[in-house]
C-alpha cells in the first residue's frame, strides 16, 4: 500500500506538471493562474469522483501531501519549462501511465464504498480523465474525449478487466499491475497506429 501511495504522489505531481504546462503553452498566465490549472489537472478527477461517491473529506483536502506533490510539479514546470516542452512524447506516456494508475486506483475506492461494478468502472474512468478534461476547457481545448483518440475508452477497459479479474480472485497487486499495463498497451497502440472508435453519425 506505501508503494501504491508514493506513486499515487508521483502521479499526481505529474498531472499538476501536464496543466501546467498546457496553460503556459496556451494561454501564458501569470504563476497563479499555471498553478491553478496545474491544481485542477492533479485533483480534478478524483474530487469528482468522490462527490459523485459522497467521500468526504476529499482526498486532496484530508492529505496535505497532495498539496505538496502539486506545488512541487508546478514549480518544476516552471523551471524546467524549456526542456520539458520538447519532451511531449515522454509527457505523454506519464500521462499515460498516470491515467492507467488512477484508473485502477478510483475504480478500487468505489468498490470498497459498495458501490455496483459497473458505476465503479465509470468512477475509475472518471478519475483519470475529469482533470484533463477540465484542463482543457479552461485552455480553451477541445478535450481529449472529444478528439478522434482511444483515451477514456481504454480507461473503461482497464477498469473493466480488473473487476472481472477480481471477481475471478486474482490477488490484488498483480490485478492491479495487469490491468493498468493494459491500459497502457491499449492508450500506445492507438496512438501509434492511429486508431479510434467509429464517429457518431447522424443516421441517413
Amino acid at each position: 500500500m506505501k508503494t501504491q501511495y508514493i506513486l499515487e504522489l508521483l502521479g499526481t505531481g505529474f498531472f499538476a506538471i501536464s496543466g501546467a504546462l498546457a496553460a503556459s503553452d496556451k494561454t501564458q498566465p501569470d504563476w497563479f493562474g499555471a498553478s491553478f490549472i496545474g491544481f485542477i489537472t492533479a485533483i480534478g478527477g478524483g474530487s469528482l469522483r468522490d462527490i459523485l461517491l459522497g467521500s468526504y473529506p476529499l482526498v486532496w483536502v484530508n492529505d496535505i501531501y497532495f498539496v505538496y506533490a502539486i506545488v512541487i510539479g508546478v514549480i518544476l514546470a516552471s523551471v524546467f519549462f524549456k526542456t520539458l516542452i520538447k519532451l511531449r512524447r515522454t509527457f505523454f506516456l506519464f500521462d499515460t501511465v498516470g491515467i492507467a494508475m488512477f484508473t485502477i486506483v478510483g475504480t478500487e475506492k468505489a468498490m470498497s464504498l459498495g458501490v455496483n461494478p459497473v458505476i465503479s468502472a465509470l468512477m475509475g474512468m472518471f478519475s483519470a480523465v475529469m482533470g484533463g478534461v477540465i484542463r482543457d476547457v479552461l485552455t480553451n481545448e477541445i478535450p481529449i474525449i472529444f478528439k478522434k483518440e482511444i483515451y477514456a475508452t481504454a480507461c473503461l477497459a482497464g477498469a473493466t478487466i480488473y473487476l472481472t479479474l477480481d471477481y475471478f480472485g486474482l490477488e490484488r497487486n498483480c490485478n492491479f499491475l495487469l490491468s493498468a499495463l493494459i491500459i497502457i498497451i491499449i492508450r500506445i497502440i492507438a496512438v501509434k497506429k492511429n486508431l479510434s472508435l467509429p464517429k457518431f453519425t447522424k443516421s441517413e
